[in-house]
């Protein structure tokens, strides 16, 4: 379309079941009035995500000496960060972990591991975890472990885990800039092999790179066009040590300018603050309020100063709902 968007008229479209293509004019995102895309964009969210907001928390089961050269990570062997380096952790620890978020009320919890691809043992070890975590748990179950097998998604699939996070990191264009030792392609791959074999899918990447708004723009779509339904939005926070450490830090207003068009293109996905939610005032409580229906919480994200109490608690200051009901019909992802 080449028409300048009544934004009021396009969110009032968007309720009603129109869904934006690449053939639209998606440049009008740039440049479009930022109050009026955050206000229409949440009333969106409000329409068809509702009140809730989905509650995640993660826990590093390996860490460091990664393979893959991504630029943005610390765990990278590639790069030379400070990070910590430890091999898979026991399922006991794991469990304990688990437990502890469960009593304070989120709704899934995460094993991430720090590898081009789990396997063998620590592959081995993971299951074991998590058939303790389904056993002991009441929590949706989530694995983010890199490029695996088919077999292997079937097996987490068939031990309860009911979550696969891939990021595609950026644009396809973009990708290349960011990382040389997996593709695009590769990501694309499990993505669509997951989502085979059950699993939901959680996918989104990391602002702030260097990318064009046009590449942002273009991660949206393309994340719209997998049928993501939970979409992390990292805004990155430069790291000592990695090839992106110099780079600016994002402003509150582009952050909130890319967490709005993200809704407006992905309506029914929860869209979810993660990583760079302190570079927004009261920890991303402007976001909440532009199209935002989920974030990672707790104590394990290297960049983040919340806590999942303080977490609640904003939330609900803010009139949104954190009561979490264990077992109800919610898809995988908290999707809507």
């Amino acid at each position: 379309m080449s028409e300048t968007w009544n934004l009021h008229q396009l969110a009032d479209e968007i309720i009603n079941g129109r869904r934006l293509t690449r053939e639209d004019d998606l440049q009008q995102f740039i440049t479009c009035d930022l109050d009026t895309l955050c206000e229409e964009a949440d009333r969106i969210r409000a329409a068809l995500c509702g009140s809730k907001v989905d509650l995640c928390t993660i826990i590093n089961g390996k860490a460091g000496r990664c393979s893959e050269d991504c630029k943005f990570c610390a765990q990278s062997a590639h790069n030379h960060s400070n990070c910590d380096v430890y091999s898979f952790l026991d399922k006991e620890v794991i469990l304990a972990e688990a437990k502890a978020n469960q009593a304070e009320g989120v709704d899934r919890f995460s094993i991430v591991t720090a590898a081009r691809t789990l396997k063998g043992d620590d592959f081995e070890k993971a299951i074991e975890a998590f058939r303790l975590l389904h056993e002991e748990c009441e929590l949706d179950l989530c694995a983010s472990m890199g490029l695996l097998s088919r077999e292997q998604l079937q097996r987490l699939f068939d031990c309860g885990v009911t979550s696969y996070h891939e990021n595609i990191e950026t644009s396809k264009r973009n990708f290349p800039n960011i990382c040389t030792t997996h593709t695009y392609e590769d990501k694309i791959e499990t993505i669509r092999t997951a989502q085979e074999v059950g699993l939901c899918v959680c996918s989104g990447g990391i602002i702030g790179m260097g990318e064009t708004w046009e590449d942002r723009i273009d991660m949206a779509i393309s994340l719209a066009e997998l049928g993501i339904l939970s979409i992390p939005i990292n805004a990155l926070m430069p790291i000592s040590g990695t090839p992106l450490e110099n780079l600016p830090q994002l402003t509150e207003d582009d952050i909130l300018r890319t967490v709005a068009f993200f809704r407006f293109i992905n309506p029914t996905a929860n869209v979810r603050l993660a990583a760079g939610r302190g570079l927004c005032e009261g920890d991303g409580q402007r976001a909440f309020c532009s199209g935002a229906s989920a974030t990672i919480t707790g104590n394990m994200l290297t960049t983040s100063g919340s806590t999942i109490a303080s977490d609640r608690r904003m939330l609900t200051s803010l009139g949104r709902e954190v009561v979490t009901e264990y077992g109800d019909a919610k898809t995988n992802c908290g999707g809507h």
